[in-house]
């Protein structure tokens, strides 16, 4: 009977042990549980080469956490994803793989398609206005005047899904009284820097880019020359239809409240603006009649 006592009272005494050491756990790790991490993703896609797409958003990016963090009162870490084509960006945000995103105006109504639940948090503004150039470039050498002189010619498109890149250049181009029947050969490159490094080595005779890019391509010695400029409307910030209307607020908040500070000038130069689904008809139309092209 004494060793049946000696044996009940072993495990006791373990029990105990094991008491103090799961309070003393319980002790340690609710500090860890007050501070709560909101994990967010940012999606877009590369309209130029991905690495300086990346070089672009990375420190607004942290620029942002920071400030939601601050905000909302909780550590806010955002990653970041860059899609290689136009459309694996579009499904990402509207499939809720992302929880915002920048997208050209064309790809916001392409998403705004596949899911209407999408929100604009802002948009950006360029000299405190929601419209910007996008261009038509010919080599430098050319002697080209006007867009319908393109006739017979070969055309280097962006993107198909590309607002500058291909619906506004195509309505530009029948406005012209120009159509796909009308060139010699025209093709998609995917993004503006190709477009233009394009027209400069004499592949195609004409092109659609972006100002900002047609800039930097100047800069490189890339001689190429605007030969028709025309109206696009600033890109839009988007949330996705998952992402909670605390954070989007609280985002919200803190882009339109930024314009004057360093960081936020190195993705859009004059800040961000209040935005709505009507500032896209422009591009809606110019959608719509580039099915003509």
């Amino acid at each position: 009977m004494q060793t049946a006592s000696k044996h009940h009272n072993k495990p006791a005494g373990m029990g105990r042990l094991w008491l103090v050491f799961c309070v003393c756990l319980m002790a340690l790790l609710a500090p860890m549980t007050a501070r709560a991490e909101i994990t967010l993703t940012f999606g877009t896609y590369a309209a130029d080469k991905p690495t300086v797409t990346v070089k672009k958003y990375r420190p607004f990016l942290t620029f942002l956490s920071n400030r939601l963090g601050e905000v909302l009162g909780e550590k806010v870490v955002i990653r970041m994803t860059v899609a290689k084509e136009y459309q694996e960006g579009i499904d990402q945000l509207a499939n809720g793989e992302v929880d915002f995103a920048r997208f050209g105006p064309a790809s916001y109504v392409h998403v705004m398609k596949q899911n209407p639940d999408i929100r604009i948090v802002a948009m950006e503004s360029k000299k405190g206005r929601k419209r910007f150039k996008g261009v038509i470039v010919v080599h430098r050498d050319s002697t080209i005047t006007h867009l319908s002189d393109l006739a017979g010619l070969s055309f280097a498109f962006g993107d198909e899904l590309s607002t500058i890149g291909r619906y506004l250049a195509q309505s530009q181009l029948l406005e012209a009284g120009i159509d796909s029947g009308d060139l010699h050969t025209y093709e998609y490159l995917g993004r503006h820097d190709l477009v233009g490094e394009a027209v400069g080595a004499g592949k195609f005779t004409a092109g659609a880019l972006k100002e900002s890019t047609y800039k930097k391509l100047i800069a490189k010695g890339v001689p190429i020359w605007i030969l028709a400029s025309f109206d696009n409307v600033t890109k839009p910030w988007l949330a996705s239809s998952t992402l909670s209307e605390e954070v989007l607020l609280a985002m919200r908040e803190i882009m339109l409240s930024s314009e004057n500070e360093e960081i936020v000038r190195r993705v859009s130069k004059n800040g961000f603006l209040q935005g709505a689904d009507s500032d896209y008809d422009l591009i809606r139309d110019a959608m719509e009649q580039s099915q003509a092209f």
